[in-house]
């Protein structure tokens, strides 16, 4: 016989199984957290940093797609633009692209931009990721992170930040999205 000291009651399981819950949901966030400083080698920005783009004019740049051809942010002008931060190695990263691909195709012919900065060191990674989990919108490759941390402060991957048409940010996303959720729609097609 058990001593009712071994038992758990059905609060505490359930107790126990939301904490499991949290930490299961956290869990792939901080890996990528750790990842993305461990990739750059050296102190990634504080979060706090990323704070101050809200309501700022986003900085321009220009990187290199996955073809060699370059894409600069301020081509996309007078369209509102979804400037998304991702690794192929992110679990996260890879799970909100299927969504992301549903967005594009909804939001595209609208004025709507999806552009996805890969933050990984080598291009042929991505090459290699896109061919079996094409992508709808345009990729390019920031190798050697001058764009994500020196420009968008950026201290986990995906960071996503929404770009109106005045080139001003107006929204900062962190973590895993599901773009096709209709607030999120909304709040897109609000700027549109």
């Amino acid at each position: 016989m058990r001593k009712s000291s071994d038992r758990k009651t059905k609060g505490e399981r359930r107790k126990a199984n939301g904490s499991f819950k949290i930490v299961s949901c956290l869990l792939p966030f901080a890996l990528c957290l750790l990842l993305f400083a461990a990739e750059g080698f050296a102190q990634p920005p504080s979060p706090y940093a990323v704070e101050r783009l809200s309501g700022q004019k986003a900085p321009d740049f220009t990187l290199k797609d996955i073809n060699g051809n370059t894409v600069s942010l301020s081509s996309f002008k007078g369209k509102v633009v979804l400037l998304n931060f991702w690794a192929t190695w992110c679990p996260p990263c890879r799970a909100e692209i299927p969504s992301m691909n549903k967005l594009n195709q909804l939001l595209k012919n609208k004025g709507l931009v999806i552009l996805a900065v890969s933050t990984d060191r080598a291009i042929v990674d991505v090459k290699d990721f896109l061919k079996n989990n094409p992508v709808n919108f345009a990729v390019v490759v920031d190798y050697n992170l001058s764009v994500s941390r020196s420009l968008y402060k950026v201290f986990m991957v995906p960071t996503t930040f929404l770009i109106d048409k005045r080139g001003i940010v107006v929204e900062k996303y962190f973590g895993e999205q599901d773009w096709t959720e209709p607030e999120m729609i909304k709040e897109i097609e609000a700027l549109l």
